[in-house]
This record gives structure tokens, sequence and C-alpha cells, in this order.
């Protein structure tokens, strides 16, 4: 588990994301380490609840670690990421539904794969550095790892916004959005955790007043058109330049499903139908998005000029989010 510091001190089961030097960005051999940790943990008298963290300042986890599944990708192997995002999606399941208190530290970048780990902890601590961000639709995939929960749950229209845009948050933002909980200035984190390891007891965990949060103020009533076409009409009317301009740097397809799924989850009953949903565009991805295309010109080749060409119809749309048969995700179930 070299990747992963996973220990008992105290009370407290620790997990600790220990390659800073890529932003903690989160491989498949991680997400089945994290479960198998939790799993390890769910009937361990000692362990009282657990604590996720991350060394470095730069990043708690600033996505997954995608290199393997674009290569295998791109030599016509699709099963990579779709074995890569169901044993993700099964660690966010588990998180989420875990008996005990999940804490979780979340310093500098948290994105995407970071969100599915951290965003669904049962308390989310945040700093001044924290950046929190559902990027995807800039690679060609959609807010995955339980985000479409996530971003459907925020406030009036800040899901839309945060889905099409990839826009950061800060901490007063990631509170006001419902993806944290709670704020504590870093240089504090360390007393905290010592007294959580003493303790067992999340209950200790108290914030200080959050920072300002600007998405509060901010009119995002644009991105409650009816699709794409009606939102780029309203901030076109709004002269809302910034946000434009992150719609045209976008995968069309990938922001058409967000668009579509954020929407959707706010009818789901559990985060864990969401997560079933975007697995069936995910599990799709490499094969019929704009994924592949997104990675070469984001993270390979680094040259942030991507060429979309997937098919953003709403024919193509409802395709990728077809039912996957026998190949659905299945997710443990438990009372």
């Amino acid at each position: 588990m070299g990747d992963l510091n996973i220990r008992v001190a105290g009370r407290a089961g620790r997990i600790t994301f220990t390659r800073p030097q890529a932003l903690n960005a989160l491989n498949h051999q991680m997400a089945l380490d994290l479960r198998a940790a939790l799993e390890g943990w769910r009937d361990d008298p000692q362990v009282a609840l657990v604590i996720i963290d991350a060394e470095g300042d730069r990043a708690f986890c600033a996505g997954g670690d995608i290199a393997a599944v674009y290569r295998a990708g791109r030599d016509g192997d699709h099963q990579v990421g779709r074995d890569f995002f169901r044993d993700e999606y099964r660690m966010n399941a588990t998180i989420a539904d875990y008996p005990k208190p999940v804490v979780a530290f979340m310093q500098g970048f948290v994105m995407g794969g970071g969100v599915g780990v951290g965003g669904h902890a049962g308390h989310r601590v945040v700093g001044d550095s924290t950046r929190i961000a559902m990027p995807e639709s800039g690679i060609g995939l959609i807010p995955d790892v339980g985000g479409t929960w996530l971003l459907s749950r925020a406030p009036g229209r800040i899901g839309e916004y945060l889905a099409l845009t990839a826009g950061r948050m800060g901490p007063g933002d990631a509170i006001h959005a419902g993806f944290a909980d709670s704020y504590l200035p870093e240089a504090e984190w360390p007393a905290l955790i010592g007294l959580l390891e003493q303790t067992g007891d999340a209950t200790r965990i108290i914030g200080v007043t959050p920072p300002d949060a600007p998405l509060a103020r901010r009119d995002l009533s644009a991105f409650g058109g009816a699709d794409l076409a009606e939102i780029r009409a309203a901030l076109e009317a709004q002269d809302d330049e910034d946000s434009l301009a992150a719609l045209r740097r976008n995968s069309p397809l990938s922001m058409a499903a967000g668009l579509a799924m954020v929407r959707a989850a706010r009818g789901d009953a559990r985060m864990q139908d969401s997560l079933r949903r975007e697995y069936r565009f995910t599990a799709r991805a490499t094969e019929q998005g704009d994924f592949l295309e997104g990675v070469r010109a984001q993270i390979i080749d680094k040259d942030r000029d991507p060429k979309w060409t997937a098919d953003a119809s709403e024919a193509h749309l409802r395709a990728m989010l077809a039912p996957l048969g026998d190949d659905e995700l299945t997710l443990e179930e438990r009372a």
C-alpha cells in the first residue's frame, strides 16, 4: 500500500494519501486499498472513527490517475477504464454508507476523484488553501464519483454552473454548496487529529466561521435554462463572458450529459442511484465519448487544445445513459 499510509492510531483508523508529487491522484490500486481498509475496520471495536488526510500542501487529491485508462483505451482496451471506474465507485459508496464517522481533512486541490473520497465523508473539514471542483467536462467525462449527487443538492443553480464550467470553490463556497461541513485554519488540523485519535469522538470537531461564499451572491439564473442552447443565450444576455468561455472550452457531449445527470440526480433517493447512472456514461466514455481526446489535450500532450468530435445529439446522449444490462454497476446494499 505504498501510495496510502493505512494504520490505526488510538481510537482512529488512519488513511493518508502519500503521493504528493502526483498531487495525491487516486489510482486503481489506491481505490481498492482504501475500500479494503474501511471494510477491515467496519467491525473493529478499537476503531471508533476513520480519518482521511493527505501529505503535502498542494492537494488532498487532485483527481483520478487516469493515464492507464487513457493508454488502454487508445489501444482499444476499454475494460481497463470500466474496471477502474467500477471499483472507484464502490469505494465511494462504502464511504457514503460507512457506519462509523469518517472525517476528511481536505487541503489544496480537491477535484474529481478527490471529491469522491472526501465529499462523501460524514465530517468534511476545509481550510484556507482548499479548492474544490468537478472539472470533468474539460476532459470529456462527466461529474462522476457521486459528483452528480452532490451537485444536485447544491442551492439554486450552483450544481449546473459547476458541472458545466468546472468552476472552483474556496472553503466558504464549498460549505455553502454542501461539499464541506467545517472550516478550520490548517495550522489547527494536527491538534484536532490528535484529539480525534485520542477520543474517537467526532463531536469534538468544532469549526470557526468560514470565509466569504461568493457563489451565494452570484446570479446563476441562466443555468436554469432547459438545455445548453438556452443557457448560452441567457449567459449572452447577461454578458457573462467568463461562463461562456468555459462552455466554449469544454466537451459539448460532456456538458449535455452533466446537465441532464445533475437534474436527474435531484430525484434520486440515494447517492448510489447517481453512481449507477454515472457508470453508464463512464463505462462507454473511452469508446464513444470525448474522454481520450480530453485526456490527451489536458494531461498527456498538455496542449490544452482538445478537438471535440463526440456526437452531442440528444439521441447519442440517451445512448450514453442507457442501461448496461449485465454490465450495470452493482453495489453492496447494507441495512
